[in-house]
């Protein structure tokens, strides 16, 4: 949900939520119940069904004792922004069986470590990337599910591709044999407009559906919506929610720790 900042991306004018921190199995359980109950509220308006829309727990910044109580209170599968924080993780938590998930934007020197133990990749933003990442992959005898991110708020903080370089790209992306191409991922604006909010998700919706037509897309899934907005993705047709304060816990670090001011480094 790649989750950059899930309060100021709320579609309310409402004030930012509080988010208890989680410490016990119980606490997560009451929080994934929560949350899997606004879900399925959100999924029912649209008239969809629950079981298409996937719940991606971010546990960026989570210590990983912690990781070790939310794997008991069921979470399996767990997204991580930064790719060192995430592969370390990995390592150290490797007797759970964790699905691991990287969410943040990659630099193509960090290809390696994704393809050494990552299960999914829901970043992918420039061909220069895709064939760092199939080099690797094919090395390591490996494939890889990816997401295309796509900047739908055309904010110059975000990464990803704008929408109109979207058909091409995904249209060149067969040449790398190793990358699974699920679908697509965006991040809404970063505002309190609720209209804007909901503009970017019929972007993502629309981005899809024409790549379903030309066939380049896979399973045409849609990753959008996070602690602030799920709600509005689901429905505007999101398939994968990412969420992470309101499951783990308000986090200490500042989102700028995780989201430069510019994207133009990349």
């Amino acid at each position: 949900m790649t989750e950059p900042s899930a309060t100021a991306r709320s579609p309310q004018s409402s004030p930012a939520p509080s988010y208890t921190t989680a410490v016990t199995v119980d606490d997560f359980r009451r929080n994934l119940a929560a949350i899997r109950a606004r879900i399925d509220a959100a999924a029912e308006r649209a008239g969809r069904d629950t079981a298409e829309i996937r719940l991606l727990p971010v546990s960026k910044t989570v210590p990983e004792e912690r990781l070790r109580t939310a794997f008991a209170a069921g979470i399996t599968q767990m997204g991580e922004n930064k790719v060192q924080e995430a592969q370390r993780k990995s390592e150290n938590l490797a007797d759970l069986g964790i699905s691991w998930s990287v969410i943040g934007h990659l630099q193509t020197n960090k290809a390696k470590n994704v393809a050494a133990f990552a299960d999914e990749f829901q970043a992918l933003d420039s061909l220069r990337l895709a064939e760092a990442l199939d080099r690797r992959l094919q090395a390591a005898g490996r494939s890889l599910d990816v997401y295309v991110q796509v900047n739908s708020s055309g904010e110059p903080s975000k990464f990803g591709l704008e929408p109109d370089d979207v058909a091409a790209f995904l249209a060149a992306l067969p040449a790398y044999s190793s990358l699974r191409v699920r679908g697509l991922m965006t991040l809404a604006a970063h505002t309190d407009d609720a209209a804007r909010v909901r503009e970017c998700f019929r972007i993502m919706r629309r981005l899809r559906d024409a790549a379903l037509q030309a066939g380049t897309i896979g399973d045409g899934l849609l990753s959008m919506g996070m602690s602030g907005d799920f709600e509005a993705a689901i429905e505007g047709g999101s398939t994968c929610v990412r969420v992470g304060q309101a499951i783990f816990g308000a986090r200490a670090t500042p989102d700028s720790h995780y989201w430069p001011e510019s994207s133009q480094a990349k």
